[in-house]
């Protein structure tokens, strides 16, 4: 319909009007006129007009703006993102007049430049009257945040929050309301901040609850900020610390682990200094200490339930309760088994039953045991392996000082290196024995209380010093190589496993400081036993009394050797004087006759 048409439709409605009631009055006629020549009002191009939608197609949506016909403005412009249409008949909206066309009577118009131009005029109040405007935070931008309040705004970093956000992500997608800090309509540039808006509540808000505070009053808070050492509460325009170890009775391992920014909390008034505003918060502090009825919950014997939640070198701690723990040391984990590290056995979060062993509440200290569920094998193996007893096993263990034999199981027997043999002379135990041997041994010991049992393998033969004495008697002499040479002496082997010392005062007459180069290992000496104890498994030798034994031989030789001589000659002079003698008495005899 053109604008000539439209004028002589009116044209035609006016006469109808004023033939059908003849009657009707001056003022009434008037009124019409004024409304026709409204109709006809002069709407100027790039003018914001409020209108209302009469038709939606697939290309327009048609709004009716008051004028001779409606204003077309295109569907896309009521399409989001998704492409869900935005656009129901009868809804009023703000269009701009782009322009009309006087030939065919076509109206175009636009909701998105009306939007931007009316909001380019609520900027301009709102900064007027230092009122806030709302927006959606749209992206992370350099130095920012890039803010949707109709046309694009710029959040400073620094004007985001009351304190820095690290993550300004988080932020995408969220609503906030802002101040305008500037604005310039030319260059389209606008900038807020969250900050000035969120100080101006908080001092307002603080006033109130600083009024409020006092020391061991409950008050509700939200969790603010996450630290290693605590959560921070904000109370109204103020912030509480509740430190780590004021909120749980129980062991926290980190604050997260109970809480998230933003939960709402009651916590407990622990101090406030209302000069420095510090406040201090509890939250356990809302119900009683566990451990002021745990001597009567948990007496000495009682059997418990819980669970690991930490274990250390010398044990692993036990949570039976909220706030209440236990110790279960190493040595009270297993009656045989020697537990070097709890996590041989025990991982945190296991849950357990132990036995009370004993509790003091003052220091907050429970001690547990784990064996004490099980019967004591050493209470029964004295009487199954009593001492003397001939047993045998396989060995578990081998050590620099001996080694253990299995005997039941759990139960290891210790034979000390002393105890492996009566004679040879043991540096390690591996050089006789190897893991999992099958040996014999005798019961020397059992101990209980320290839980070692005593074994020997030597004792399954007689001792042979015991016949020491008999086989090398005193002054005996004997021989042997010598196996070390020391500077106080020589070690001589006599037989296997049975030494002599050779001292150095008793290596010769002569006075000797030190043998070492004198004489060598395996160089083979003969000597005299001149000391033995079987007790104290020592032979003593002597060379000098070897030497001394041969001079003194030689000499006696030799004087019973002079002594013999001497008769000899005596007994021929005797003879020869006898003769002569004799041969004078003859001749005596013969002159007598004569």
């Amino acid at each position: 319909m053109t604008v000539k048409d439209e004028q002589e439709k009116q044209n035609l409605e006016l006469e109808t009007f004023s033939s059908s009631d003849e009657h009707e009055s001056d003022e009434e006629m008037d009124s019409m006129h004024d409304l026709y020549e409204q109709s006809f009002r002069n709407i100027q191009e790039g003018e914001v007009i409020r209108g209302h939608i009469v038709q939606v197609s697939d290309d327009f949506v048609m709004v009716d703006i008051g004028y001779k016909s409606e204003g077309q403005i295109s569907i896309h412009e009521f399409r989001d993102e998704t492409g869900t249409l935005h656009a129901v008949i009868g809804d009023e909206i703000d269009v701009l007049l782009e322009f009309h066309d006087d030939d065919d009577g076509t109206i175009h118009l636009s909701k998105e430049k009306a939007a931007k131009i009316k909001v380019w005029d609520d900027i301009s109040r709102i900064y007027s009257d230092d009122g806030m405007i709302e927006g959606k935070i749209m992206a992370k931008v350099k130095g920012g945040l890039a803010v949707d309040i109709g046309v694009q705004a710029f959040l400073p970093g620094s004007q985001v929050d009351l304190r820095p956000v690290r993550n300004l992500e988080s932020l995408i997608g969220h609503t906030y309301p802002f101040k305008v800090l500037k604005y310039n309509k030319k260059r389209r540039n606008v900038v807020l901040s969250r900050r000035a808006l969120l100080e101006k509540e908080r001092e307002h808000m603080k006033s109130h609850t600083l009024e409020a505070l006092e020391d061991n009053k409950v008050v509700e808070g939200i969790i603010k900020n996450i630290t290693d050492y605590g959560v921070f509460v904000d109370l109204g325009g103020i912030d509480g610390l509740l430190h780590i170890t004021d909120m749980s009775w129980g062991r926290v391992g980190h604050p997260s682990e109970m809480f998230q920014i933003g939960d709402k909390i009651n916590v407990k008034v622990l101090s406030f200094d209302r000069n420095s505003e510090r406040v201090s918060l509890g939250l356990k502090q809302l119900v009683d200490d566990p451990w002021s009825q745990a001597e009567e919950k948990y007496p000495v014997g009682t059997k418990v339930r819980g669970k690991v939640v930490s274990l250390t070198d010398y044990g692993a701690f036990v949570e039976i309760q909220e706030g209440v723990e236990g110790l279960i040391h190493v040595s009270e984990m297993s009656w045989t088994k020697k537990v070097r590290h709890p996590s041989k056995i025990l991982t945190v979060g296991d849950e357990l039953e132990a036995v009370v062993l004993s509790i003091n509440p003052e220091s907050k200290r429970i001690s547990l045991g784990m064996k004490q569920l099980e019967s004591n094998p050493w209470d029964v193996i004295a009487q199954k392996y009593p001492i003397g007893t001939t047993i045998a096993g396989k060995i578990k263990n081998i050590t620099d000082f001996g080694i253990f034999i299995g005997i039941d199981e759990g139960i290891d027997g210790l034979v000390h290196i002393s105890d492996i043999s009566w004679t040879k002379r043991v540096k390690h135990p591996s050089e006789i024995f190897r893991k999992n041997q099958e040996v014999q041994a005798i019961v020397l010991n059992i101990d209980k209380e320290n839980e070692r049992f005593s074994l020997g393998i030597k004792q399954l033969e007689s001792d042979p010093w015991e016949s020491i004495p008999q086989r090398f008697p005193m002054n005996s002499v004997v021989s042997g190589p010598i196996t070390n040479v020391t500077d106080f002496g020589l070690f001589v082997e006599l037989e296997e496993g049975i030494e002599g010392l050779v001292h150095v005062s008793e290596i010769s007459k002569e006075k000797i400081k030190s043998p070492v180069g004198q004489f060598k290992p395996g160089d083979t000496i003969t000597a005299r036993v001149i000391n033995i104890s079987a007790k104290d498994r020592k032979i003593g030798l002597s060379i000098k009394k070897i030497e001394e034994h041969d001079e003194r031989s030689n000499y006696d030789e030799y004087i019973n050797t002079g002594k013999a001589a001497t008769s000899n000659l005596g007994e021929l002079l005797k003879e020869e004087l006898e003769a002569k003698a004799q041969s004078t008495a003859n001749s005596a005899a013969n002159n007598d006759k004569a």
